[in-house]
């Protein structure tokens, strides 16, 4: 069994309008330092199994197909055997 750990975040280019509006409320807070705030999502996969390289193949389609859009989001990920 493996746990992915998936995380998909907005391309560069993409305006993240989120973002901005924490990035505001950052700022409001006091938290001047804070430059620049993106938006993404985290998710935590379980897959059965002992085949790492199966593992790897389907959290990336599994990515491409349904979890992040590529044309505006990037993903990446981490398979730990569990």
């Amino acid at each position: 069994m493996f746990l992915a750990r998936v995380y998909v975040t907005l391309k560069p280019a993409v305006n993240d309008p989120q973002g901005l509006t924490v990035l505001g409320g950052l700022h409001s807070l006091g938290y001047d330092a804070v430059d620049d705030v993106r938006i993404g999502k985290y998710l935590e996969i379980r897959i059965s199994g002992d085949d790492l390289e199966a593992a790897e193949a389907a959290v990336a389609g599994m990515c491409d197909r349904l979890l992040a859009n590529p044309v505006i989001e990037d993903f990446r990920f981490t398979l730990e055997p569990q």
